[in-house]
Parts: structure tokens; C-alpha cells; sequence
């Protein structure tokens, strides 16, 4: 049996924070600057749902649509996130 014996903090999406983000979720697509975690929900300020990536190795979504505001992603809907665009 392997068993993990040490936690390291700092890491996932705390580690992010402070970074504009793109977050994959199982319905949308959402990018903003990652202002707070806690263990059920994710901030973005300057949120926008992502429609049409394009190419992902441009520096530009296709189609973004601003959120107004402040805006809270549950953990539970992520799939995957990263710094991307």
C-alpha cells in the first residue's frame, strides 16, 4: 500500500491566485483574474463565459462574454483550469 505522507499548501488554485484563469467546467467555459478560494466556491473578477475558444496558442478568445461583475464558480463544476489566455 502507498500512502501519501506529506500536504503541501499553496497548491491547485490557490496557487493561481492573483492570475487570470481559465476555467473548465461541465457546462461553460470561464476566464477572470482568480480573487478567492474556498473549499466550495472559486472568485473571478473581470469574468467572462468563453463561447468560441478559437486556437488555443492565440493570445485572444473568439467569442468572450463579459460577466457583470464579480463572479462565483462552485469547485465541484471544474474539470480542469490553468493559465491559458
Amino acid at each position: 500500500m502507498r500512502k501519501i505522507v506529506e500536504e503541501v499548501s499553496g497548491e491547485g488554485l490557490e496557487k493561481l491566485l492573483g492570475e487570470t484563469v481559465t476555467l473548465f467546467c461541465c457546462r461553460y467555459i470561464y476566464s477572470g483574474k482568480l480573487v478567492g478560494v474556498d473549499d466550495k466556491n472559486v472568485l473571478l473578477e473581470d469574468a467572462g463565459i468563453v463561447y468560441e475558444t478559437g486556437e488555443l496558442t492565440t493570445p485572444d478568445w473568439l467569442d468572450r462574454q463579459a460577466l457583470p461583475g464579480s463572479w462565483y464558480v462552485a469547485i465541484q463544476s471544474i474539470e480542469s483550469f490553468g493559465v491559458l489566455k
